[in-house]
């Protein structure tokens, strides 16, 4: 059997020996109004090989809309089909502080019946943000990592996705988001992961580099720094905090268990109350054998079939486990082991454990 160290990963947010690590605030938090704004847009991707669009409105409508803004006149009953152009939604995300005239990355889905959007090119197309106003303008020739194939006879290959495409640099920046970076007298930073210790020992960390009362904690997440007015001492002011370290708090107690691929998290602050958990399991193994009554040449009598069933219970050794108090997540592990048990195993006792108030530690089923 598969020792349980071979699918199991063992996570240590900190290391055993309780040595803390420092890290840089700027890899811990991030300052506050300094995000990035999700763009989105409706166009055409023209020149694909016949993979286009055949039956969807949307294209055909677009296809009249863009004549129109190109000048052209389309009869009334005018019906454009083209299987070279698919329909598709555009979304990219636009950096803090990106000034006109910058390049950012789009992505490309198709949302008609095209089948493949390889070799195709997007046509210039608007990209708005969540306030309804043009933030950026997106065109160019898609990069597509999928592909499809299809034969007269019905069959078909298909490797990743050729409905979603990517040109890098796709989309040029119109228009500035205003931040609140110059404003206001102070600079707050924003935790990635809300804690009151963290947050506390930041804030002390930034007042010992500092001086003191330069930062205070206003809660778990957020620590709110004087910060001179002048935007370019700003500027030079958060550089010096974003490289100051510190060695943030513990992870809390967690237990993960990944029910679809068997994977069990543990990081090295799980801990025991005393607890004895007893672990087997019954197989019930029914064998159907049918008996054929074949009558005798000549008697008038037919063949019947008479169900029989072979009914057999087998139970497998039951393993004790005694945790004794204050037992860390190596002993767990070792006296899972020592019994040749799986990581199935290892999920039951935990589950155990916590139903019976032992497990020190947060369990999350994902």
């Amino acid at each position: 059997m598969n020792k349980i160290f071979g699918s199991i990963l063992l996570l240590a947010l900190l290391t055993s020996g309780g040595h803390a690590r420092a890290e840089r605030i700027k890899d811990l938090a991030t300052v506050s109004g300094v995000r990035t704004n999700q763009l989105v847009g409706f166009g055409l991707v023209t020149g694909l090989d016949k993979s286009g669009d055949v039956s969807s409105l949307f294209v055909r409508q677009s296809m009249r809309n863009m004549a129109g803004n190109l000048g052209i006149t389309l009869p009334p009953d005018a019906n454009p089909r083209s299987k070279n152009t698919a329909v598709v939604s555009i979304h990219a995300e636009l950096p803090a502080f990106a000034k006109p005239g910058q390049k950012i990355d789009v992505t490309v889905s198709s949302i008609g019946d095209a089948k493949s959007l390889r070799g195709g090119s997007l046509l210039m197309t608007p990209l708005r943000g969540a306030d309804g106003n043009v933030y950026a303008v997106a065109q160019g020739n898609l990069v597509v990592g999928g592909l499809s194939a299809s034969g007269q006879d019905g069959s078909k290959i298909t490797v990743n996705n050729p409905l979603v495409g990517r040109i890098a640099a796709g989309a040029t920046v119109e228009r500035t988001v205003p931040t609140s970076f110059e404003e206001g007298t102070d600079v707050v930073f924003d935790l990635h992961d809300s804690d009151f210790t963290t947050a506390n020992r930041m804030a002390d960390a930034i007042n010992k580099a500092l001086g003191a009362d330069t930062a205070r904690a206003v809660d778990g997440t957020s620590v709110s720094v004087r910060a001179p007015s002048n935007p370019s001492q700003r500027v030079g002011f958060v550089s010096v905090i974003e490289n100051i370290e510190l060695a943030p708090d513990d992870a809390p107690a967690k237990v993960i268990v990944n029910s679809r691929t068997g994977t069990v998290i543990i990081n090295s602050k799980v801990r025991v109350q005393p607890a004895a958990v007893s672990h087997g399991s019954l197989t019930v193994t029914i064998n159907e054998n049918p008996q054929v009554s074949q009558p005798a040449p000549l008697s008038g009598g037919q063949t019947a079939v008479t169900p029989q069933s072979d009914v057999s219970v087998e139970e497998e050794n039951n393993h004790m486990f005694v945790f004794n108090p204050g037992v860390s997540l190596d002993e767990i592990v070792k006296a899972v082991n020592d019994v040749g048990a799986g990581p199935s195993d290892l999920v039951a006792i935990l589950e155990a454990l916590k139903s019976a108030g032992a497990l020190r530690a947060e369990l999350i089923v994902i």
